[in-house]
């Protein structure tokens, strides 16, 4: 892909969760492609887990329009919810939680066992860790097919600042976010947090971005 010096964008500043947003690179490819292997999984219930602003909402948005399946966070269920659960063939739950419900947690393994369904679960750390007080909710949990996804290399860091900056509809050199690159954290949150101030300082200074004003970030 060839990019110009200076990258111009016009978007609205809208989350886009289409397939044709999320950028694969060596730190997510494994959890990309169990998504488009589905319904060829080699286990009824996968559990991809990663950092938070890892993009595993947009994986399970992804997901939810290929299979027409249920999306769910998981703190929304009870008793109701995994009732309405028996109409579809896939189940996605997201932001799976270490104190989640044993009860409901063993209800809804059982559910997907017996009706022959397919789960999807995102979490942060990976549920195969997570302590339940039901033994057998505690050794089912070992046995799901588990997928991290990994911290950015530099190839999805740039597509990061350049989708977020693109929404925001900054204009930024590319000699500014190759320097950016080299010294921003790498962790999904700080890289989200840092373009959040990017948009913020630039707003107040009401000037386009320059290493003037990355540099004052970056030293904060």
């Amino acid at each position: 892909m060839k990019i110009k010096n200076q990258l111009i964008f016009k978007f609205k500043m809208n989350k886009s969760f289409n397939k044709d947003d999320y950028y694969v690179s060596e730190s997510n490819k494994y959890a990309y492609k169990i998504i488009k292997k589905w319904p060829k999984w080699p286990k009824k219930i996968i559990n991809i887990f990663g950092e938070k602003k890892s993009g595993k909402s947009h994986l399970a948005n992804i997901f939810r329009k290929k299979t027409n399946g249920i999306y769910i966070n998981a703190k929304e269920i009870d008793d109701k919810i995994i009732n309405k659960f028996k109409i579809y063939e896939t189940i996605i739950i997201d932001n799976f939680y270490s104190k989640f419900d044993d009860k409901l947690f063993y209800t809804i393994f059982n559910l997907v066992e017996q009706d022959n369904k397919f789960l999807l679960i995102f979490s942060k750390r990976p549920i195969s860790n997570f302590k339940f007080k039901i033994k057998d909710a505690q050794s089912r949990a070992k046995n799901f097919i588990s997928i991290e996804i990994l911290p950015p290399d530099d190839n999805l860091i740039f597509a990061i600042i350049m989708k977020s900056l693109a929404d925001r509809q900054i204009i930024i050199d590319k000699k500014i976010i190759n320097f950016i690159l080299k010294r921003i954290n790498r962790s999904y949150s700080k890289i989200h947090d840092f373009i959040y101030k990017i948009d913020e300082l630039s707003l107040k200074k009401k000037k386009s971005i320059n290493f003037k004003i990355i540099k004052e970030i970056i030293n904060e």
